[in-house]
């Protein structure tokens, strides 16, 4: 079990569900009080700890867990830190954080950690190919989430309804990024060799994707005289 100690709910759900896509149980926690109070009930494998929490800040928090409160001395513990604060990650590694995630961080460094960090310190090795299978299964471009294995999308941790087709395009654009496709051949690869629809069948699909993705809609460009693309616009 994983736990996650953040104040964002936003951030918090998103951090769990992709933790659970990647085979993890988690469970999500919004301060250091309810954390203890869970830890009192369950011991969990590792915790995800952010410096900003309100309350009593994620410096103190770890403290007490490395003083050993409700015998956690031994929880691995990764530190989430604000980008460029580098005392506070100083801070945390001296008090015995196992690692750390500089803000804003992408899911899978996240995942990517937890399951070093676990290696490491607890020795739980998972094994290589099932690690490999659930990396694949992920895609992610910017706060847009694609889990092959379960068949979901998700904006920011909210799940996405999604056609058939629409769910097909989107993979197809999130397995290559920046590569452009015309209308022709995301109407064979999509629909099918010797489909005899328009391409203005692939323009419309564009169009109620781009909706339901939210601002995360505007990853996927139109290529003037071309067809489409998608990648993370900054």
């Amino acid at each position: 079990m994983i736990f996650c100690v953040e104040d964002d709910e936003g951030i918090r759900e998103l951090m769990v569900y992709v933790l659970r896509s990647a085979g993890f149980e988690a469970k999500g926690f919004v301060d250091g009080s309810k954390l203890f109070c869970a830890m009192e009930e369950e011991k969990p494998e590792l915790i995800l700890l952010d410096i900003m929490l309100p309350g009593e800040d994620g410096i103190s928090v770890l403290k007490k867990i490395r003083e050993g409160n409700h015998g956690s001395a031994d929880i691995p513990v990764i530190m989430a830190t604000a980008k460029g604060t580098e005392y506070d990650k100083v801070t945390g590694l001296d008090l015995g954080a196992d690692d750390y995630l500089a803000k804003p961080f992408g899911m899978m460094e996240m995942v990517s950690r937890v399951r070093a960090v676990l290696r490491r310190t607890a020795g739980k090795n998972l094994p290589e190919t099932e690690t490999k299978k659930e990396a694949d299964a992920i895609c992610q471009m910017g706060s847009l989430f694609m889990d092959r294995n379960g068949h979901t999308v998700s904006v920011r941790g909210e799940r996405i309804a999604l056609t058939l087709k629409e769910y097909e395009l989107l993979r197809l654009f999130m397995e290559h990024p920046g590569r452009v496709f015309t209308r022709e051949q995301l109407l064979e690869q999509i629909w099918g060799f010797g489909y005899e629809g328009e391409t203005r069948t692939v323009d419309v699909h564009i169009g109620t994707l781009r909706t339901k993705l939210q601002e995360c809609g505007s990853y996927i460009e139109t290529v003037r005289g071309v067809g489409y693309r998608m990648e993370r616009k900054e």
